[in-house]
């Protein structure tokens, strides 16, 4: 099985990337095939890179799906010269030898899995913050399991899932992009796992620190539901989100940035319309996370 990876760079992090490349190139096995995407930056002057390296370098930042779908097509029309990709954050690190043997296995025993979602921990900690297990359980990030999503700078996908859903939704630009290729997925039969023996070191952050977050979240997540919800889910599914922001107590400007993204999200377009079925509505639900939280 061949695998890829795709390192999507805004340029302000060399030394985590140079870090990260290497430990993609200490993998196990056969090698994997690395491709680096300049978001707006030329990649060859931020580093050192490791033979072999494909570089993309953009004229702009097309955002965190847009600048990953780049990389995709670096690897032939929806990644098609490789079985399986992995797309790893430019200041993440594998921390184990053995992760990409450790994907070709999971993909070769099962072939209904489409995407596995490493587990994040921090560093200096070890600790994984609960925001990092997909799931609605996410007490013990020492437990894989089967998901409904995945983490988007901590993965792997088989790229004949691309093939058959299509790419990420270039338009999020930044949020739930990696749900909106689960949904899909899931819908077309794919499986998700979640993995804690495959590790990516990242730093411990907030979402939040993002300038467009608030926006972004609120906007995203209505286009989320207007794409890929049966009609009768997308008010209970937003209800829902909007009572959990409420309950979160964010800041004045947060929530009026919040509200501006959730207008924002109905008043735009968001993409083709396909409803999941509701059998994969009844799927998500015996997974432990229906779509309407």
């Amino acid at each position: 099985m061949r695998l890829g990876a795709v390192i999507i760079t805004m340029g302000n992090r060399p030394d985590e990337l140079k870090a990260l490349l290497d430990s993609v190139a200490r993998q196990d096995g056969d090698p994997v095939e690395v491709v680096v995407v300049g978001q707006g930056v030329r990649v060859t002057d931020l580093t050192d890179l490791p033979p072999g390296v494909r570089t993309v370098d953009l004229p702009e930042n097309l955002g965190i799906p847009g600048g990953r779908n780049v990389g995709i097509e670096a690897f032939g029309p929806g990644g098609s010269e490789v079985d399986a990709l992995l797309f790893l954050d430019d200041d993440g690190l594998l921390e184990r030898t053995d992760t990409a043997e450790l994907c070709r296995q999971a993909f070769a025993e099962d072939p209904e899995l489409g995407i596995v979602s490493f587990r994040i921990a921090d560093p200096e900690t070890g600790i994984t913050q609960r925001r990092h297990v997909p799931r609605l359980r996410a007490s013990d990030p020492m437990r894989s399991s089967r998901v409904t999503t995945f983490l988007g700078g901590a993965n792997a996908v088989r790229t004949k899932v691309f093939e058959q859903v299509g790419p990420l939704p270039g338009e999020f630009f930044y949020a739930h992009e990696e749900t909106d290729l689960a949904w899909r997925a899931l819908d077309a039969g794919w499986l998700i796992d979640y993995r804690a023996d495959m590790v990516l070191l990242h730093p411990t952050t907030a979402p939040s620190r993002h300038a467009v977050y608030h926006r972004m979240v609120a906007r995203n997540r209505v286009w989320l539901a207007r794409r890929n919800l049966p009609a009768p889910l997308v008010p209970v599914y937003l209800g829902v989100w909007l009572l959990l922001t409420l309950l979160r107590r964010p800041s004045v400007p947060a929530l009026k940035a919040w509200f501006g993204g959730f207008r924002e999200g109905w008043t735009t377009p968001c993409g083709p319309r396909r409803p999941m079925r509701w059998r994969t509505v009844w799927r998500l639900t015996r997974l432990g996370r229906p779509p309407v939280i």
